[in-house]
């Protein structure tokens, strides 16, 4: 083992459990919101931000369906070329992979509303 190596656990354990800290404590707020409008909310408001909501995730699924299917294609495209090694070029294929199938997401959603 490298003594940089040694060096790089600190810090990556620092960001996840940053990371960890932010998500639970982003689930507790958006819990405590659900409950208080649900106590005091309308039948009808609580149906449309639950239709709201499904409409959301089913657009983050397709967003990350689309962005990995054209990671995937980048990295065939990488394996069919016989690039072994990363170079700017592979990093850009990657890149470029990545902003590519946004853009087709942005495209997508815009036509199904």
């Amino acid at each position: 083992m490298n003594l940089d190596d040694l060096h790089l656990v600190p810090i990556v354990l620092f960001v996840c459990v940053t990371f960890c800290i932010t998500y639970v404590i982003r689930l507790l707020v958006d819990a405590r919101i659900r409950l208080k409008m649900l106590e005091s909310s309308s039948k009808e408001l609580i149906e449309s931000i639950v239709q709201r909501e499904q409409h959301l995730r089913r657009m983050a699924s397709l967003r990350w369906g689309i962005v990995l299917a054209a990671e995937a294609l980048a990295f065939g495209a990488i394996q069919y070329a016989g690039w072994t090694t990363v170079t700017p070029g592979v990093v850009a294929l990657l890149i470029g992979a990545f902003g590519f199938g946004s853009l087709i997401f942005f495209a997508v959603s815009r036509r199904l509303g």
